[in-house]
């Protein structure tokens, strides 16, 4: 995850500050209207208790093109899969960056 974020970090304007306010999105200012629709999306797609609806989804289609929207859930779903299989084989954070904390 380290990797990633560092990454994002490099390509996204105050992407460092934005990491650090990553997990109240929804209360920053630094975050942009299609960052929070993706964000919003993100989270629907993760959390087992939450669904994608049609005003969600009407919402990420505003934003983004059916291409974008099929690679946006792609990276959503490959970031899942890592979170469950990086921990579960031992991989650890490398300091590449802060990791926001839970």
């Amino acid at each position: 995850m380290d990797i990633n974020a560092a990454r994002a970090a490099e390509a996204t304007e105050g992407g460092l500050e934005k990491l650090g306010e990553l997990l109240a999105w929804r209360d920053s200012k630094l975050f942009s209207q299609v960052e929070r629709v993706a964000l919003e999306y993100a989270e629907a797609v993760t959390y087992t208790d939450r669904d994608v609806d049609d005003a969600l989804f009407a919402r990420v289609k505003a934003h983004f093109t059916e291409a974008q929207i099929v690679e946006l859930t792609a990276a959503i779903a490959f970031e899942n899969f890592r979170s469950k299989v990086n921990p579960t084989l031992g991989v650890a954070a490398q300091g590449f960056c802060m990791v926001p904390k839970r």
